[in-house]
């Protein structure tokens, strides 16, 4: 093999890829709860692949956040923490009531990826997506919110945040099984916008966000 090619690995990395993925949907669907054990060993033989794989591909999910590493314990699915859960979602107020306030100023393709964002969320809804999707686009729209400032800094900022709140939310929606309502409460959050009542989308944008604090919390009996 050439030497300047020694270094590509890809059908490795699709590996990885692939037991990244197998073990962020069992997450998302409640086959690995809060708190499991990640074995190499055992995830290694349950998936064929080797433990260098896995290792690698638990290394990923801990920078996602969906997994947490502690010293002579090992890899388990992360735990959400009540003061962490809060904190973020008191951030979330501030980005995103930041965005609507600025509906009326933002530009066209900013207000039309809230539009879209809110359309793929409810088309997944009554699609009877996977827990995963519905995650995947309840907080994509909650983006598209802070996307309305135009600031790069402020987007990356909630995104980070994003990767806090995933597994919280993902286990909510699997728990309450509540994703018709979050839908219609988001539509309704757009109806305000669009009839130009900013400062009603931005009152309930507040309440959205604090009910959404207390099921969080109520839910993984952190409350």
């Amino acid at each position: 093999m050439p030497e300047q090619f020694a270094t590509l690995r890809l059908e490795h990395s699709s590996t990885v890829d692939r037991v990244v993925a197998e073990l962020r949907r069992a997450i998302f669907e409640g086959e690995l709860e809060s708190g499991t054990p990640l074995r190499e060993v055992a995830l290694a033989g349950s998936l064929g692949v080797s433990r260098p794989t896995v290792r690698e591909a638990l290394t990923q999910l801990v920078a996602e956040g969906l997994a947490t590493r502690e010293p002579h314990r090992g890899v388990s699915v992360t735990t959400p923490a009540a003061d962490s859960i809060r904190d973020v979602c008191r951030a979330r107020w501030v980005l995103e009531g930041a965005g609507v306030r600025r509906w009326d100023m933002a530009t066209d393709a900013q207000r039309g990826a809230v539009r879209a964002s809110l359309e793929a969320y409810t088309r997944a809804v009554s699609g009877g997506a996977s827990y995963q999707e519905l995650n995947e686009r309840h907080l994509t729209f909650h983006l598209s919110l802070v996307g309305l400032t135009g600031s790069p800094r402020l987007q990356a900022m909630a995104e980070a945040l994003v990767v806090e709140l995933k597994l919280a939310l993902a286990q909510v929606e699997r728990i309450r099984r509540n994703a018709h309502d979050e839908a219609e409460n988001h539509t309704a959050l757009v109806v305000l916008l669009e009839t130009g009542d900013v400062r009603g989308a931005y009152a309930f944008l507040r309440q959205h966000l604090i009910d959404a604090e207390d099921d969080i919390l109520d839910a993984l009996g952190l409350g």
